[in-house]
């Protein structure tokens, strides 16, 4: 089984696509009020400004981090099937919120080529606590053994070859469903970003050339498009980021930059000497280099989504 099941507060909830205009089923947010205990006064110290920003800004966890992270996370974190038109399988998606009451911006992440592993649900819960209504749909959803998702598939390998078996267009057609949904969530600002990793990133490019609604699209190690005709189409802010290691994805980096400048688009990008191919997820990999990528292109994408969703 490759998807756990959740681990912090999880429900299910379904959701019906054909009522997303009409009535608006979302997640629960859960508002803990602590009542004031007497007792000693404790002096308790103050963390500063720069404690704060390099605690807001920490990276999510490596794969080997994410079942205790998810574990031990106080956020609010849950299931929701999304009713597909023209399939009676739904797409399960995993939906966690920030704490707090303001009305926040939604990212919608897109996995990589594993499918919707623990690592990614820890992505999404360290994007919630910067503020974000984090939405993660399984793309895989419906298409697994018995009707099921990434966790009926038996081995990695074999999620894999059922990613790479799948058709561009109906990939878009889900994430559309699920951005639709994610839309009509309660307290959401309304603005949307998209973030990719590995496959996903790849996606994540492709999804702003289809997609003209969205506010930002962040791609992590994924593949630029291939026809220079379609980055006229792109409607909204791109980062990239990359592993000096990945020679193959960085080879589609030029390409991006001259047509996006051509079309008077905005892209930006930073390549990190020395990190491989997913080095978010492999943070302890290529000698250090992969950390310190990860250190860097975190912060970077945290200030990006907001700058693209604040407004």
């Amino acid at each position: 089984m490759m998807r756990a099941e959740p681990t912090n507060h999880g429900t299910n909830i379904r959701v019906s696509g054909e009522r997303r205009g009409s009535a608006c089923v979302g997640v629960g947010l859960c508002l803990v009020l602590a009542a004031g205990c007497a007792g000693p006064v404790v002096d308790t110290p103050v963390e500063t400004a720069t404690e704060l920003a390099t605690r807001v800004t920490a990276p999510p966890p490596s794969e080997a981090g994410a079942a205790d992270a998810l574990a031990a996370s106080p956020r609010h974190g849950e299931w929701v099937d999304i009713e597909l038109g023209g399939s009676d399988r739904p797409i399960a998606t995993w939906i966690v919120r920030p704490e707090g009451s303001a009305d926040a911006p939604v990212v919608l992440v897109i996995h990589e080529i594993f499918g919707l592993t623990d690592w990614v649900r820890a992505v999404a819960d360290r994007l919630a606590e910067h503020g974000f209504v984090a939405v993660v749909p399984d793309l895989l959803s419906g298409l697994g053994p018995d009707g099921g998702g990434t966790a009926a598939v038996a081995s990695r390998d074999q999620v894999v070859r059922l990613i790479r078996s799948l058709e561009p267009a109906d990939v878009i057609a889900r994430l559309d469903t699920v951005r639709a949904h994610a839309l009509t969530l309660p307290a959401t600002t309304g603005r949307i970003a998209a973030l990719g990793f590995c496959w996903g990133g790849s996606t994540s490019f492709a999804y702003v050339v289809t997609q003209p609604h969205l506010q930002a699209a962040v791609v992590y190690y994924g593949s630029s498009p291939v026809e220079t005709a379609d980055y006229h189409l792109v409607g909204a802010p791109v980062l990239g980021l990359y592993g000096g290691d990945d020679e193959r994805v960085n080879a589609t980096i030029p390409t991006a930059a001259r047509e996006m400048a051509r079309y008077g688009k905005h892209f930006e990008s930073e390549i990190f000497p020395g990190a491989g191919h997913g080095f978010l997820r492999a943070q302890e990999g290529r000698d250090g280099a992969n950390r310190e990528a990860s250190l860097r292109a975190w912060p970077r994408t945290i200030e990006f989504l907001r700058r693209h969703t604040d407004g």
